[in-house]
C-alpha cells in the first residue's frame, strides 16, 4: 500500500516538475514576444506597420522545436530585434495541414520570413543557432539579400492521364535503384517506412515478381526496429543511415500509414508477423492516442522534458517510464488524422476479421460525422479552422468512409464518400492538380502538395468505380495529369507512388460482389471470404435486392436460388461461386494460366 502511494506521489512530482519546467521554458522565450496565432491578422499588422513577419511553424512533439525556444528564442538579441522590426507569428503545424505540407520539407521548426505582401524572402530549415538566426533578422532588417527565392514554376500538365513511357521507364528505375538491399527502405541516412515504395512493391509482387516480394519482408522486417518494444507505435524515423538511432515522436499519421501497409502484407504475403506488428500499432493507439469517445488525438511527445533528448528514458521498462512521468500527448481531435485511422483500422479488419477493429473504425467516423462534417461533404480540420477547409482532411476521411462501405457493405458509407467526393473536386480542383485549402485572402497564397494530390487522385479513382462517376472519374485523370508531368513525376529522389497510380488508372480493380440476402448466412460467409482477398485495388460489394441497384450498376448477375459471389479479375469473371473458399481457389487458377 505505501509503495503503491509512493509510487502515485511520485508520478504526480514529476508531471508538476514537467509542468514547471515546461512553463518556465516558454514564460522565459515568450517574455519579449508577442505571437500571433493568425496568419491574416499577422499580414494585415505586417502590412499597417510595414514590415517583414516570421512564420514559426513550429511541432509540438518536436525536440528541436523545444530547443529553439530555449536557445534561440531565448536570446536577448533575438528577441530584441523581433520585437523592434518583425511581426512574429507562430502556427503549430499540426493545427494547418496546408502550411505543414507547402513546408514539410523543411522539417520542423520551420522559420520562412516573408514580405509584408506574403513574398519569401528567407526559408530556414530545423533548428536556427540563436548566432545565425540574430545574422539573418539583422541583414533583413538591413535590406541585405539574404538568398534569391524564386516562384515554383507553373506545372504544364501532361496531356493523357498516363505516364509516356520513358517517364515510367525512368520512374520505375528509381524505384529498383534507391531500395537498400542490405537494410531494406529507401538509401537515405534518414530511415523511415516509404508507404509508397512499400504497396508499388506489393503491387509487383501480386503480379509474381519474387524479387518485390523479397525487397517488401526486408523492408518491413527492418523498419519493425522503430516499433517501440514496451508500448508498441512507431517512432518517427532514425538517423545515422540504420535503423537503430530513432526519433522518439509517435505521430498519428505515421501510426496509420504503416498500420495499414504492415496489415496489406499480412494480408497478402501470409505472414503472421506482420499482423503483430500492426496489432502492436494499433495496441499503442489504442490505449494512448484514442480518447474514450472513440476520436484519435495526434503525437506523443519525444521528449519528456522539453529539450532533453529521452534516449535513456525510451530505453526503460514500463514500469521505469511511468515512474518518471509521461511525454505529452497532445490530444487535439482532427479530421485528418482520424480519417487515416478509420483506413488503416478498416485494413488490419480485412487481414484478421477482428470485429473489435471494425467497430473502433465505424465509432471514430460517427464521430467525425457529428462534429466535424461540412455542408456539401468536406470536413474541417478541427473545432474551428484558422485558413480551412483543408483538403487533407476531406480526402483523408472520405478514404476512410469508402473503406468502410467496402468492409461492411452499409451504403451509407459509400453515399457520404461520394458527396466527399463531389466536395473535393468542387472546391479543391486547380491548375496545380488539387490545393491544399480552398483558396482564401491570405497573402501566402494556395498551394498544392504532392503527396495530396496522389492520394486526391488514388481516392477519386478507386470511386469512381463504386459510382460510376464520370465527374469522379474526370477529378482523377485531372490529378493524373499533373503528376504526369515531368515536372512532377520526377521532381525527386523516386516516387512510387506515381507508378502506382498510373497501373491503377489505365485497369479495373479486382471486383468481388456477393449476391444475397444481407441476413442470409451463407452471403455472409462469402462476404467475410471476399474481404480477405488481399490487394489495394479492389472493389467489394455485396447486393441485397433489397436495397435496390448498386450505385454503380455496371454488370448484370443471374438471378440465382441461392446466394453466389462472382469475380472478375483484368482477364476473366467467375461462374457463380457458392462456397467461401471457391474464391481463393478461382483467384488462384486464374493467377496460374
Amino acid at each position: 500500500m505505501n509503495d503503491s502511494i509512493g509510487m502515485v506521489m511520485n508520478r504526480l512530482l514529476a508531471a508538476l516538475l514537467l509542468c514547471c519546467l515546461a512553463a518556465g521554458v516558454y514564460a522565459k522565450s515568450d517574455a519579449a514576444l508577442t505571437w500571433m496565432r493568425s496568419d491574416r491578422a499577422a499580414f494585415a499588422e505586417a502590412a499597417v506597420k510595414k514590415r517583414p513577419l516570421i512564420l514559426y511553424l513550429e511541432a509540438v512533439w518536436c525536440h528541436w522545436c523545444h530547443v529553439m525556444d530555449q536557445e534561440t528564442y531565448a536570446d536577448p538579441e533575438v528577441r530584441k530585434l523581433i520585437k523592434d522590426h518583425f511581426i512574429a507569428l507562430r502556427i503549430d503545424q499540426d493545427l494547418r495541414p496546408d502550411l505543414a505540407n507547402r513546408y514539410r520539407d523543411y522539417g520542423w521548426p520551420a522559420t520562412i520570413i516573408f514580405a509584408a505582401d506574403g513574398s519569401e524572402l528567407a526559408k530556414r530549415q530545423g533548428f536556427v543557432p540563436k548566432a545565425e538566426f540574430a545574422e539573418l533578422l539583422r541583414d533583413i532588417r538591413d535590406g541585405v539579400s539574404a538568398e534569391s527565392l524564386q516562384a515554383a514554376a507553373e506545372v504544364v500538365p501532361a496531356q493523357s492521364a498516363e505516364l509516356v513511357e520513358s517517364t515510367r521507364t525512368r520512374l520505375a528505375q528509381r524505384h529498383r535503384s534507391t531500395y537498400d538491399p542490405r537494410l531494406g527502405g529507401l538509401k537515405s541516412q534518414m530511415k523511415y517506412l516509404d508507404r509508397d515504395q512499400v504497396e508499388y512493391a506489393l503491387h509487383l509482387a501480386a503480379a509474381g515478381d519474387d524479387g518485390e516480394t523479397a525487397r517488401v519482408r526486408n523492408t518491413l522486417t527492418q523498419a519493425a526496429q522503430l516499433i517501440d518494444p514496451v508500448w508498441g507505435g512507431v517512432y518517427q524515423y532514425s538517423t545515422g543511415g540504420d535503423w537503430e538511432h530513432p526519433h522518439f515522436e509517435k505521430l498519428t499519421r505515421l501510426q496509420a500509414e504503416y498500420l495499414r501497409v504492415y496489415a496489406r502484407a499480412c494480408a497478402q504475403l501470409a505472414e503472421s508477423a506482420f499482423c503483430a506488428r500492426a496489432g502492436a500499432i494499433e495496441g499503442y493507439m489504442r490505449g494512448f492516442l484514442r480518447d474514450e469517445k472513440g476520436a484519435y488525438g495526434v503525437s506523443q511527445d519525444a521528449d519528456l522534458l522539453p529539450g532533453e533528448h529521452s534516449a535513456d528514458y525510451f530505453a526503460l521498462d514500463d514500469a521505469g517510464r511511468r515512474s518518471k512521468g509521461m511525454p505529452r500527448i497532445d490530444r487535439s481531435v482532427y479530421a485528418y488524422e482520424n480519417g487515416l485511422m478509420i483506413d488503416a483500422l478498416v485494413a488490419l479488419y480485412e487481414a484478421t476479421l477482428d470485429d473489435q477493429l471494425l467497430q473502433r473504425a465505424v465509432q471514430s467516423a460517427e464521430l467525425m460525422l457529428a462534429t466535424r462534417a461540412l455542408p456539401g461533404g468536406g470536413f474541417r480540420h478541427g473545432e474551428r479552422d484558422e485558413g480551412g477547409p483543408f483538403l487533407a482532411d476531406s480526402v483523408a476521411m472520405a478514404r476512410g468512409l469508402l473503406a468502410l462501405y467496402r468492409a461492411t457493405a452499409e451504403r451509407r458509407w459509400l453515399r457520404q464518400a461520394a458527396h466527399t467526393g463531389e466536395f473535393i473536386v468542387q472546391k479543391f480542383q486547380s491548375s496545380r492538380g488539387f490545393d491544399s485549402a480552398v483558396a482564401t485572402d491570405s497573402p501566402i497564397g494556395a498551394s498544392s502538395n504532392l503527396d495530396e494530390v496522389m492520394a486526391t487522385t488514388r481516392f477519386l479513382n478507386v470511386l469512381s468505380r463504386y459510382t460510376g462517376s464520370a465527374r469522379h472519374r474526370d477529378g482523377a485523370h485531372h490529378g493524373m495529369r499533373w503528376l504526369a508531368a515531368d515536372a512532377v513525376a520526377l521532381s525527386r529522389y523516386t516516387e512510387s507512388g506515381i507508378l502506382l497510380l498510373d497501373a491503377e488508372i489505365a485497369a479495373e480493380p479486382l471486383h468481388l460482389t456477393i449476391r444475397g440476402a444481407k441476413l442470409d448466412a451463407s452471403a455472409n460467409a462469402l462476404f467475410l471470404a471476399a474481404l480477405k482477398v488481399p490487394g489495394g485495388f479492389r472493389r467489394i460489394e455485396w447486393w441485397d435486392e433489397a436495397e435496390g441497384v448498386l450505385m454503380n450498376d455496371d454488370v448484370r448477375y443471374p438471378n440465382l436460388k441461392r446466394a453466389a459471389a462472382f469475380v472478375c479479375t483484368a482477364r476473366t469473371c467467375s461462374t457463380p461461386i457458392t462456397r467461401p473458399e471457391g474464391i481463393a481457389e478461382y483467384l488462384a487458377a486464374a493467377a496460374s494460366d
